[in-house]
């Protein structure tokens, strides 16, 4: 199994994205649409400034319109969009950039129709289902309705250092993706959650490869 990726996604405070980085993310997520977590252009602007090259830095939007996002990709160094809502492939395509999209994992079809629907996506991200709302729940989901996939599967919703060697053995994803799971409030991280939440990934990777994480 090759290198996991390690994403931390909703940050919204320097030291948070510092810390992040010092600990091995390899991805920050930045969020541009309505959330606890939400951003202005200035605040991602100076984030981004701690992100070194070499570690992806993703705009997370929602169903916004062309201007909007416009907006934002003209003035973040983004890297990667990420895309939640009822976009289309079209839509997703249009700004130039590598993109994900969400996945809200309702049963076994729901990565399987996306897959086909988004053939542009870099990767799938698969998220829990929260009936009658869009975006993250922070819950986990039934990670035995994933189903092997062509596309880089970025494994999301209620993941935390305690459960993140079991989805990853579960789910056998290209990257974990987490937000609530390492804060103390929405959009607050919490530093030594961060490092234990990576040092999870990392250990149980490192079990995976010495064949002791089946």
């Amino acid at each position: 199994m090759s290198r996991i990726r390690i994403k931390i996604c909703g940050l919204t405070r320097d030291e948070d994205v510092r810390v992040a980085v010092v600990s091995g993310a390899d991805a920050i997520g930045f969020v541009f649409t309505e959330s606890p977590r939400r951003i202005s252009i200035e605040t991602a602007i100076r984030l981004c400034g701690y992100v070194p090259e070499g570690v992806l830095r993703v705009g997370l939007f929602l169903d916004q319109g062309r201007s909007e996002i416009d907006k934002a990709v003209n003035s973040v160094p983004l890297d990667v969009l990420q895309f939640h809502g009822s976009e289309t492939e079209q839509e997703c395509k249009i700004y130039g950039l590598p993109w994900l999209k969400a996945v809200a994992m309702e049963n076994a079809g729901s990565a399987r129709q996306a897959e086909l629907d988004y053939p542009g996506a870099l990767g799938l991200l698969l998220d829990s289902h929260a009936p009658g709302r869009r975006g993250g729940s922070g819950h986990v989901f039934d990670w035995s309705l994933t189903s092997r996939l062509s596309k880089p599967v970025w494994l999301a919703g209620g993941l935390h250092a305690g459960n993140v060697g079991q989805a990853i053995r579960a789910v056998r994803p290209y990257a974990v993706d987490v937000s609530s799971g390492v804060e103390t409030a929405p959009g607050i991280k919490d530093a030594s959650r961060i490092k234990a939440f990576i040092k999870a990934v990392r250990e149980f990777e490192n079990d995976l490869h010495n064949g002791d994480g089946q």
